[in-house]
């Protein structure tokens, strides 16, 4: 791209770089770029066009808009991505948030609010720590719940560390490393609240996802196996070793696979009731499982 003269100019430059190389919406995207690169709220860039490209602005806007243009996902470029009201780091190396997954902590906490009174200090776990964002919030979301977090990778967990100290809550998450539910069943734990966004994408799907997808987030957080379900089989088959008397387990789950989910959830023996809930798409998205006492 050509050297701006104004911030308008450089808008609008980037805005046809970006649509040359295909970006869905380029316009939206060179105008988050810009306020990245400009730190300011829309408000005042808005009311900023007319003015002069700031010194070395120039040069750091092309370079964001050059790995953008070569498909690397906007929230690694930016280095963030919000999630349920907060705003956490994204880096290669875990998966970026998506929208579906707040419907998730909202299950969640409505489930937990029914199952227990809200001064209850329940015992949670998160497995797949990703960028913390499940755990995080819902420590944010429910203080006085002691919440665990496991994921096998150690750049993950690194990433997570990290939101946790811009979150204020390094003293209250606990960060475990380990493959599923392996690090509890090793100290004996059982938990109050199981919560998980495991890999669901089947193994033959994984090369045919977007080329932003498949090429820059981490494959460990993407596949699921031959037919994506084999982290929900190992965490169903251990829920009668890792669950309290009565507890709450929550998936994510991926599209065509919700009945599949629960069914392993009730054949584990411990789970009395499941349900299924759809996300804005309505696509089965969210499957609880409920144990009681009696279960």
């Amino acid at each position: 791209m050509v050297q701006p003269t104004t911030i308008r100019e450089a808008l609008l430059r980037a805005s046809s770089f970006l649509q040359e190389h295909g970006c869905k919406d380029p316009r939206f995207e060179a105008e988050l770029l810009l306020r990245h690169v400009l730190g300011m709220e829309r408000a005042k860039f808005l009311a900023s066009l007319p003015d002069p490209m700031p010194d070395g602005a120039a040069e750091r806007f092309q370079a964001l808009c050059e790995r953008r243009a070569a498909q690397e996902p906007l929230q690694y470029v930016i280095g963030t991505q919000e999630f349920f009201g907060r705003e956490f780091v994204v880096r290669p190396g875990v998966l970026i948030p998506r929208p579906e997954t707040e419907i998730l902590i909202e299950q969640v906490l409505q489930y937990a609010d029914r199952l227990w009174t809200k001064e209850s200090e329940l015992a949670v776990v998160d497995i797949g720590t990703g960028s913390g964002a499940i755990a995080l919030t819902l420590a944010s979301e429910r203080p006085h719940w002691a919440v665990s977090t496991v994921d096998l990778s150690t750049d993950a967990i690194e990433i997570a560390r990290d939101n946790a100290k811009r979150l204020g809550l390094v003293d209250k998450v606990r960060f475990l490393q380990g493959d599923l539910l392996e690090p509890l069943l090793l100290q004996g734990e059982r938990v109050d609240v199981l919560v998980s966004n495991p890999p669901y994408i089947p193994s033959s799907d994984v090369l045919e996802l977007d080329r932003e997808v498949k090429e820059f987030e981490p494959l460990l957080a993407l596949d699921g196996g031959e037919d994506g379900l084999n982290c929900y089989r190992r965490l169903c088959e251990a829920l009668p070793r890792v669950l309290k008397e009565q507890a709450l387990v929550a998936f994510e789950v991926g599209i065509h696979q919700a009945q599949d989910v629960a069914r392993l959830m009730l054949a584990s023996g411990v789970i009395g009731e499941t349900a299924i809930v759809p996300d804005l798409a309505g696509i089965d998205r969210i499957v609880v499982g409920v144990r009681t006492q009696k279960s």
